[in-house]
């Protein structure tokens, strides 16, 4: 049976409040946890007004103080961002306070300008290549399977559960190497889901901590009692990914009917090219889609996205979902 869990960017809206981003961040995690979802992400993104999950280890400590059972962990920390270290300690410290619960998800897209660089005192581009190694290195600093000139405290022989993120063959390839489960993230960046999927099955390599392949798939996902409000509640993300992508971010914005008709059609292509990770619409028509994805990505695990401007519609759509879906998946 295909899991679902949930991955929230900690969304600002306009009008709003990073603490209370924080505040719609704990009730959702709190809801997928009453619903039986095995996971909740928070994604690691600096310097934007509109996501508030970039100090993300203190984000997690505090939806596990929230929570009781729900996996807790990252998707992802950006690995250049940081030094292996530091997060073996950050994430360590997490299972020492929630044991059995934390998951770390890296990635290796740091999505850092030259201004951000030098806030973070890092060169990113020579970070990024040493990335395979400082997954090792971290890898290590948690199980002690290399011999290693200084051991983390916290963090030397937590029961974290690493996951290897990416986008591209890249992520796949090296998750294969290590035996590590991949999560793919389709949600955005849909171009290369089938050949990495293929590439990580076909080219695994059982590890102490993973025996087969494990595959999580992230898709945008809103659901409505009718087609046209999941539509409105899809718009607010749809902005802000148009906003994005045209050099303009900013805060979650107020859904807006009809949105997509309004765009040109270099914007409209943009949503649909991301809607190939989607489900939009009724319960009945969520549930026909994701089942649709499944069977063709084969996926363990499913990964919803989907911020909206009313916390509670969120909630509400999380709800629909799941609903819908659980006889149908168990199949």
């Amino acid at each position: 049976m295909t899991e679902f869990s949930v991955l929230d960017l900690v969304p600002v809206r306009e009008g709003g409040s990073v603490a209370e981003a924080f505040d719609a961040a704990t009730d959702l995690a709190r809801y997928a946890e009453k619903l039986g979802c095995k996971r909740f992400w928070v994604a690691e993104h600096h310097a934007m007004d509109g996501i508030a999950g970039g100090a993300t280890s203190v984000v997690l400590a505090h939806i596990g103080n929230a929570t009781s059972r729900i996996r807790i962990g990252s998707g992802g920390i950006m690995l250049p961002n940081h030094t292996p270290f530091q997060i073996a300690e950050q994430f360590g410290t997490l299972d020492a306070l929630f044991p059995g619960r934390i998951d770390l998800g890296l990635g290796r897209a740091p999505g850092a300008g030259p201004e951000l660089q030098r806030a973070l005192r890092k060169n990113l581009a020579q970070a990024s290549e040493y990335f395979p190694q400082d997954v090792v290195e971290l890898r290590a600093l948690l199980t002690g399977d290399l011999d290693l000139p200084v051991a983390a405290t916290p963090g030397l022989g937590a029961n974290v559960e690493l996951w290897m993120l990416g986008s591209s063959l890249f992520g796949a390839e090296l998750a294969a190497k290590l035996g590590m489960p991949y999560a793919f993230a389709a949600h955005f960046a849909p171009d290369h889901l089938d050949a990495a999927l293929e590439v990580y099955r076909r080219d695994f390599q059982p590890s102490e901590a993973l025996e087969k392949p494990h595959v999580m798939v992230a898709m945008n996902v809103f659901a409505a009692d009718t087609g046209e409000k999941a539509q409105l509640l899809a718009s607010s993300q749809q902005q802000s990914f148009v906003r994005l992508r045209t050099g303009n971010p900013g805060k979650l914005p107020p859904p807006i009917a009809d949105y997509t008709a309004t765009l040109q059609a270099p914007a409209r292509t943009m949503l649909d090219h991301i809607g190939q990770a989607a489900a939009v619409g009724s319960p009945a028509k969520v549930r026909d889609d994701i089942e649709v994805f499944v069977k063709r990505t084969r996926a363990d695990e499913i990964i919803l996205c989907g911020a909206t401007y009313d916390p509670e519609a969120r909630i509400r759509s999380l709800e629909l979902t799941v609903e819908a879906c659980s006889t149908a998946l168990a199949a």
